[in-house]
């Protein structure tokens, strides 16, 4: 019963999590949303204290549930062992494995020392939540749209608009990449060795599995019972159970409940650890004992003290060509995020406000130190005004809530800055007037030329300006922009 309802809990938590990725309408958000704000990893970074506090508890109560329930990189692993283990003869197919600490202490090391040099992107390579993000926006997200694009065209075709089309498109090919290869290996791991990912490359399964060690209720082996028959340990995809010597790693078991479904002869319960009998609940190498124990509290504090310091262009009978942009001395990022420091020390690279933003105005970034965090670029759209969903999305606190549109359009990301040589009223002598005529904000404005009183260029008050965007995208220079937007390090407020 218990392996049922951890089994459904399990389907609805990554199916929720799945679905906040892939839709592009923004309604899921609505319901779902808090799936991705308790992932333990956008938790701490956002100093979510409650959040982290209760999976804390939550796991010195029942165990590492959440990485069984919770974590949907987890639940994408059971999948695939499960697929694997309905190959015939390979039903048993697992054995008790020895711990490897120096790969799963010395992994969580390097993350930690990436967090503290403020190389979050990079730490985010083998965090949970932001792999699954990665993979479900690149590998899965394009499938989806493509079916909902050919729902649209039948549905059209018999004059129904119960669908509408969405584009898609490639937004990084390093990111494609990266996702591509953490997909293979977290399935060829899984379809081999059940949990090996959680058990030696996770930092969030080491840092639960420490609290995990001393969890009130657990799986205990009753000896008297034991018939030694080894079916709990050959379908136990943590390799955690030690057969011979009747003990569990409490530290790897992730409370799955197959080795309670699976042992024949009822020997195997889920008590509570200080029940008194026969049972033997001990685990593998004793623990360390308390040491463990402060080792494991002392990180998860210390991780969430350090963050706390811390439209398309139309297209006509003729190719557009593609318009390319001045280097940008600062790149601007979102409304809500505060500076450009808080948001690449807080972001995890998950993809959400990426797959989330209707403008595809976030596009992830190639650069080492940001790898894989979104940039803000004005070539598909522009950040418009009524638009806050980045900053309602995400979970990390590398985007603040934005309550309305008339706060964000009092935010300053950045200011326009002109090229007049590039502007067609001086190169070609033809009226234009257009990033006047879109700026959200009249912060751009037409004057003379000092040249050529005759012709009229924009001028930008840098006051008035947010940073939007709207006058790079619409400007019709070619091959470079005439205008374009340079981020500040730090929001201002108009």
């Amino acid at each position: 019963m218990l392996r049922k309802i951890r089994i459904v809990a399990a389907c609805l938590f990554f199916a929720g999590i799945t679905l906040l990725f892939l839709d592009f309408t923004g309604a899921v958000h609505l319901w779902l949303g808090w799936m991705a704000k308790i992932q333990l990893l956008p938790a701490v970074l956002a100093l979510n204290l409650g959040v982290v506090v209760a999976l804390a508890l939550l796991t010195l109560l029942l165990g590492r549930v959440y990485c069984s329930v919770i974590c949907p990189l987890g639940v994408m692993q059971d999948i695939v062992s499960w697929i694997s283990s309905r190959r015939k003869g390979k039903k048993n197919r697992f054995s008790y494995m020895k711990e490897q600490k120096w790969l799963r202490y010395g992994l969580l090391g390097v993350f930690i020392v990436l967090l503290l040099a403020g190389l979050t992107s990079v730490a985010s390579l083998i965090a949970p939540y932001s792999a699954y993000g990665r993979i479900a926006t690149q590998l899965f997200a394009p499938v989806y749209g493509w079916c909902n694009n050919l729902l649209a065209a039948i549905a059209e075709h018999y004059g129904s608009y119960a669908f509408y089309p969405t584009e898609v498109y490639l937004k990084s090919l390093p990111l494609l990449i990266v996702a591509a290869v953490t997909f293979i290996v977290v399935v060829v791991l899984a379809w081999r060795g059940g949990r090996t990912w959680c058990n030696t490359v996770c930092p969030v399964g080491t840092v639960l599995g420490l609290l995990s060690r001393f969890s009130l209720l657990r799986p205990v082996i009753d000896t008297d019972k034991c018939i030694n028959c080894g079916v709990c340990g050959k379908r136990c995809k943590a390799s955690c159970i030690d057969t011979k010597n009747h003990t569990i790693d409490y530290s790897r078991c992730v409370v799955c409940f197959d080795c309670i479904e699976n042992c024949n002869g009822g020997a195997i319960k889920y008590k509570a650890r200080f029940h008194r009998g026969k049972e033997n609940s001990g685990q593998a190498g004793h623990d360390g004992g308390r040491r463990a124990f402060i080792a494991g509290t002392a990180l998860l504090a210390g991780a969430v003290t350090v963050e706390a310091k811390k439209t398309k262009l139309a297209e006509g009978v003729a190719r557009i060509e593609d318009k390319q942009v001045p280097p940008r001395k600062v790149a601007p990022v979102p409304a809500g995020s505060g500076s450009i420091k808080n948001f690449h020390t807080h972001c995890t690279a998950c993809q959400l406000c990426i797959s989330k933003c209707p403008n595809g105005v976030l596009c992830p970034s190639a650069k080492f130190d940001t790898l894989m965090q979104p940039e803000m670029h004005f070539d598909k759209g522009f950040c418009r005004v009524e638009c806050t969903l980045c900053s309602n999305v995400c979970p990390a606190g590398a985007i603040r809530p934005v309550d309305s549109p008339a706060d964000k359009s009092a935010i300053q990301i950045g200011h326009a800055v002109v090229i007049p040589e590039n502007c067609v009223a001086v190169r070609d002598g033809v009226h234009c007037g257009n990033c006047a005529r879109h700026c959200p904000v009249g912060a751009i404005t037409l004057v003379p030329s000092s040249e050529n009183p005759t012709v009229r260029i924009p001028a930008v008050n840098p006051e008035q300006c947010i940073g939007c965007g709207a006058c790079e995208f619409h400007c019709p220079a070619r091959p470079v922009s005439a205008i374009y937007v340079e981020g500040h390090q730090v929001h201002k407020e108009r």
